[in-house]
């Protein structure tokens, strides 16, 4: 796939940059990109979870009425899960909801969503970002000059750029991450993929090595 490359001002330069096909023009697979998915935020999560059972309740351990003669279920302490105030029944105990993915399914499920962006010609190509100053002002500026401020933005970089990151935390729809940060969820996650000459070089670097 070949793309035209923009700068900053939305501009084409007249350059153009070839996508590996091996990596934006496989036919996406949609059951690697749920599992890897459902593996991110699963890692998400704290799984810190507790409620008390019968045996951790302070509380007598007396036998509240006789055994028979009440008409009913025989009777425990107070600490019975039936009573209130009692122990809970197969309550929440901590624990991780982490699973084990094999990296090549991983990496399959990655080019398919860069696969998927490409498809519906979601990603645009600069010809290098650099700011020399972290301002909001100037990354505004660009998204609108490619007229995708109204659109989630995922600004991929090969490294990290500290100026280009802060001037992007405060705005809602623009994320930045570098090629080693890159996970399926966060392309997923967004509208349009703003990547660099370096970065497809990094790209094709990560995924061929």
């Amino acid at each position: 796939m070949e793309l035209s490359i923009y700068n900053i001002k939305g501009e084409q330069t007249g350059k153009k940059v070839q996508l590996s096909d091996a990596i934006f023009g496989i036919e996406p697979n949609n059951h690697a990109i749920y599992l890897d998915v459902k593996q991110y935020l699963a890692n998400q999560r704290q799984g810190t979870h507790k409620s008390k059972q019968r045996s951790e309740i302070a509380g007598s351990t007396r036998k509240l009425g006789r055994q028979k003669g009440g008409g009913g279920a025989r009777p425990g302490d107070i600490k019975s899960p039936v009573r209130v105030g009692g122990g809970r029944i197969f309550g929440p105990v901590p624990r991780t909801y982490d699973f084990k993915l094999n990296k090549k399914v991983k990496q399959l499920a990655r080019k398919s969503a860069l696969s998927l962006r490409a498809s519906q010609e979601q990603i645009i190509v600069l010809d290098q970002l650099n700011f020399e100053a972290a301002k909001t002002k100037q990354m505004v500026e660009m998204l609108a000059n490619l007229k995708i401020s109204d659109k989630k933005a995922l600004i991929i970089l090969p490294v990290q750029n500290n100026f280009v990151i802060l001037s992007a935390r405060n705005l809602q729809k623009a994320k930045v991450v570098t090629v080693n940060e890159l996970n399926t969820y966060i392309i997923m996650n967004s509208n349009v993929l703003v990547l660099t000459e370096e970065t497809v070089a990094a790209l094709e670097g990560t995924f061929n090595a």
